[in-house]
């Protein structure tokens, strides 16, 4: 629906504090800074009231609304298309990919299955556009009824909108948390006592004994809804005597009861309108009319409704309350219902809405029906076409308990788990995966559940979830499902396996002992009857599984054209080139290479592939590959910059950001309480969900913490640790940890019986990288002759692999060493290039440990303050570098997931900082940020 806001604002008992923030809200939007807010109470508390204040106080703006319904039914981007659809006018001022996804996604054309975060670029590029004519509101009531990917896709929007003249004012029940988390909030309570006795006394034109009004204020709690719908439920005895039924009168069950009273003492062709009007969620006028004629109701029955302030008939139908709604739908009987279900599919167009007239089939159905099933199975396919995983679930899962064949249900009812797990209702897959079991299924069938079973037991496991498995019993559910399946889908028997072995590796030292190996065993058994390997994922598998059986240095072949051809296969299948056990196989394979070519080049063209496919979903473990090359580099500003962006990505999604990354950028930035408790944190987390990867990887980073500190003893203690057990990609660096805190803790021993392993694995690799880490090792325990050679050694190649963050360490190690051996000067220079590497990566620790080196040699050196001191914002200095490349700025924005108007506010700022005045200075320029 949209309106031209231009009414009177509703008069509102004690919501004067509310209003003016909404006031304040819409303020600022018109001043061109967009605005998000969701409203959260109990139903009956107020919010639609707040709603109507909110587009009272737009008078000048454009509002355009959309009110969630409760219903089964949930059709893909449907609540997102009735707001939208008075803007697609703008739809030509998009960018193409843009302009297709959103026709895509609302039925319009043709295509393949949009991204759905392109299609929330979409249509904040659309809400822009708009406001670009008149400041915009947008008003979504009931948000928790509203179908899952378009509250995702406007939860999406309203985390975007900087530069733009749009105000987003969202209302949702309290029970949804979940939902719309780490917008702004205004938590709606009850009125305060007086302010509910002047609503009361307002409503009840005849008077009210006090004590009657009391009585009924406290027991309503204030709830407006339930105040002024008093005179409606109770009768002139129980107010003038006082006899006010007591018990939870104010609950949204006791409101709905009292609608429920009100529909039923209607008409009983007045029932059955509002009975039509509440089965069709969109409330479409037109099919109203045509369903209400089919069942030989006159349209003039509805007026009673309308006198009794329940329904409000317009081109669109609408209750005054969404528990109206649902009053008007439970106060039918289930034979009543469905002869309205089975009304409104006879009037619904085949052609034009075949998904809402096979949704209102299945509901009008006595019992299996097969030919009803079959519709909505191709209106699945339709929803899945168009991004609508959770509508495609919908479907599927009816279609299953409509099928009257017991096999084609188990088929059906598998299909509708995937969906449901894809769509993120496991408990939901989980009974349907039990529902297929229930029938007659292929040996394949039963292997595909219990793979599905173990994807999700593993998923549970990593995001902790109450009575989740550990991530250990994960990875054995995964290898025995795998198992299952050899012989019936080798190719899946082989997926399978590495989900298995990713599962095992994140289980590390807390999974059952020997799981690795087991699994590795496993993988390589199932691909030794391969006389050729096409696929990146067995390439993988047998490159992973090798290493882990016969060692370091193994597989390494495999490994290498596993992570070329992986990008090759990614041109050709841009949706589907991000496997799931993604990054940790892949990341740690390039790792055990030492390759930084390889790794460098991986990292780019995936983050590259995904902004061009806006494959939103895909980001965040692509931009955290990329951070660690630039990690790696020791440009720390522009792996935080991009961890910032995942974690922004990964929250508009819901889930949990990864965290390894920020662990070692917390180490190497040295800020001994911040980091040490960023570590626990991770560690803690670890241990509750057995994930002792991250268990390792926290004792890693606390070594290199204490390392930087110059805390040798404590940094040994934890290398120690993190050695018990071998990481892949990341054990052998906790090698070089453990030998360089012996070798200054005074531990001799220890570190060179630690060195060979580092030469092992590091120098298997023949490149720079390790040759170059091995090298350093090496001088580390050298005599006096050896030393220098091996560091020269390291410092040489670390520089032609640019890994700026293990050449500091070696050039500040052979500082350490040259000032031992009192040659002063050497020293200076080694340890002043040292000191600079760390202080331009923002690696305080080891560059104050490298100025105290320095302080000894007799150089006077300015401690520096720990900070970034960057000009710019991390979003700034990525959209000045976008810029200075040559993009413009809907490219830029398309990029970045944010509007043309956000990336143009940026810029502004950029400008400033920078003190010019063109895009054409920021290719003469360069900056931090």
């Amino acid at each position: 629906m949209s309106t031209q806001a231009g009414q009177s604002k509703p008069e509102l008992h004690g919501r004067g504090p509310e209003c003016a923030r909404l006031a304040d809200l819409i303020a600022t939007a018109r001043s061109g800074t967009g605005q998000a807010m969701v409203l959260r109470g109990e139903a009956g508390v107020g919010k639609t009231a707040l709603l109507d204040c909110a587009t009272a106080a737009a008078t000048d703006f454009r509002t355009v609304q959309v009110s969630g319904v409760q219903s089964d039914m949930e059709l893909a981007y449907a609540g997102l298309q009735q707001m939208c659809a008075p803007l697609m006018g703008y739809l030509d001022t998009l960018a193409a990919p843009q302009r297709e996804a959103l026709s895509v996604a609302f039925g319009y054309g043709a295509g393949p299955t949009p991204d759905r975060f392109l299609v929330g670029l979409a249509v904040l590029s659309l809400l822009a556009a708009a406001a670009d004519d008149q400041p915009l509101l947008c008003v979504i009531d009931d948000a928790q009824w509203l179908d899952q990917v378009s509250v995702q896709t406007l939860a999406f929007v309203a985390r975007r909108l900087l530069a733009e003249k749009v105000a987003m004012v969202f209302a949702i029940r309290d029970g949804f948390s979940e939902l719309l988390p780490g917008l702004p909030e205004l938590v709606i309570t009850g009125l305060s006592d007086a302010d509910a006795r002047e609503l009361l006394e307002s409503v009840m034109l005849g008077g009210i004994d006090p004590l009657v009004r009391d009585r009924i204020v406290a027991e309503t709690r204030g709830l407006p809804l339930a105040l002024v719908d008093v005179p409606r439920t109770a009768t002139a005895t129980e107010l003038a005597g006082g006899f006010w039924i007591a018990g939870k009168r104010s609950s949204t069950a006791a409101l709905e009861a009292g609608f429920v009273q009100r529909i039923t003492a209607l008409p009983t062709a007045t029932q059955r309108l509002l009975l039509i009007a509440a089965s069709e969620p969109v409330g479409d006028a037109a099919l109203f009319l045509r369903a209400a004629a089919r069942l030989d109701i006159p349209i003039d029955a509805l007026a009673p409704a309308e006198a009794a302030g329940i329904i409000e008939f317009g081109h669109r139908m609408r209750f005054h309350h969404p528990l109206m709604r649902s009053a008007a739908y439970r106060a039918a009987e289930l034979g009543d219902r469905r002869t309205v279900h089975r009304a409104l599919a006879e009037a619904t167009d085949p052609h034009a809405d075949p998904d809402r007239r096979a949704w209102h089939a299945a509901l009008a159905a006595t019992g299996p029906d097969d030919a009803v099933a079959a519709e909505l199975e191709a209106s699945a396919g339709r929803a899945q076409s168009r991004g609508g995983i959770a509508a495609a679930a919908a479907f599927l899962e009816r279609a299953a308990v409509l099928t009257r064949d017991p096999e084609l249900r188990g088929s059906r009812a598998i299909s509708a788990a995937q969906a449901k797990r894809d769509a993120a209702a496991p408990e939901a897959a989980y009974e349907l995966l039990s529902l297929a079991e229930a029938g007659p299924l292929s040996d394949l069938q039963r292997a595909q559940v219990a793979r599905m079973r173990a994807q999700m037991d593993f998923v549970r496991s990593r995001a902790k979830s109450t009575g989740a498995p550990l991530v250990g019993a994960a990875a054995t559910q995964l290898l025995d499902a795998a198992r299952g399946l050899e012989g019936l889908d080798d190719d899946l028997a082989r997926e399978t396996y590495l989900e298995s072995l990713t599962a095992a590796m994140y289980a590390g030292r807390l999974g059952e002992p020997g799981l690795l190996t087991e699994v590795a065993a496993a993988g390589l058994a199932a691909v030794s009857g391969l006389v050729q390997l096409e696929r990146p994922v067995d390439l993988l598998l047998r490159g992973m599984a090798t290493r882990v059986v016969d060692g370091p240095g193994a597989g390494s072949d495999d490994l290498r054209a596993a992570l070329e051809l992986w990008n090759a296969h990614a041109q050709q299948h841009a949706g589907q080139w991000l496997y799931w056990p993604f990054p940790i196989a892949q990341e740690s394979a390039a790792h055990e290479l030492w390759d930084d070519e390889v790794l460098e080049r991986i990292a780019t063209d995936t983050v590259r592939r995904a902004r061009e496919a806006g494959a939103l979903a895909a980001l965040p473990p692509a931009l955290g590959y990329r951070a660690g090359v630039h990690f790696y580099r020791g440009e720390f500003d522009s792996a935080t910059r991009l961890i910032e962006e995942s974690k922004t990505i990964t929250a508009s999604m819901g889930y949990a950001p990864v965290r390894y990354h920020t662990l070692m950028l917390a180490a190497w930035r040295g800020a001994l309480t911040e980091a040490e408790d960023i570590i626990a944190a991770a560690a803690t987390d670890g241990a509750a969900r057995g994930e002792g990867r991250l268990l390792g990887l926290s004792g890693f980073s606390t070594a290199v913490l204490y390392n930087g500190l110059g805390r040798y003893d404590e940094a040994l203690a934890e290398a120690r640790r993190c050695c018990e057990y071998e990481d892949l990609g990341f054990y052998g660096w906790c090698l070089y940890e453990l030998i360089e805190a012996a070798v200054h803790a005074g531990d001799r021993e220890t570190a060179a019986a630690a060195l060979p392993k580092f030469e092992e694995r590091a120098g298997a690799s023949g490149t720079d990288w390790g040759l170059g880490a091995v090298a350093a090792a090496q001088a580390l325990l050298a005599d006096n002759d050896a030393a220098e050679g091996a560091f020269v050694e390291a410092i040489e190649r670390l520089e032609r692999a640019d890994i700026a963050l293990h050449l500091s360490r070696a050039r500040l190690s052979y500082g350490e060493w040259l000032r031992r051996a009192n040659r002063r000067t050497d020293a200076r220079k080694q340890l002043s290039a040292a000191h600079q590497l760390f202080t331009e990566m923002g690696a305080h620790g080891f560059a104050e440990r490298a100025r105290r080196e320095l302080t000894v040699t007799g150089e006077k050196v300015r401690k520096q303050p720990v900070g970034s001191g960057d000009a710019l914002t991390a979003q700034e200095g990525q959209i000045a570098r976008l810029a200075r490349d040559g993009l413009t700025n809907q490219e830029i924005g398309a990029q970045l997931f944010i509007s043309t108007h956000t990336v143009e506010w940026h810029l502004r700022k950029v400008f400033v900082k920078l003190s010019i005045t063109s895009r054409k200075q920021l290719r003469t320029l360069s900056w931090t940020g």
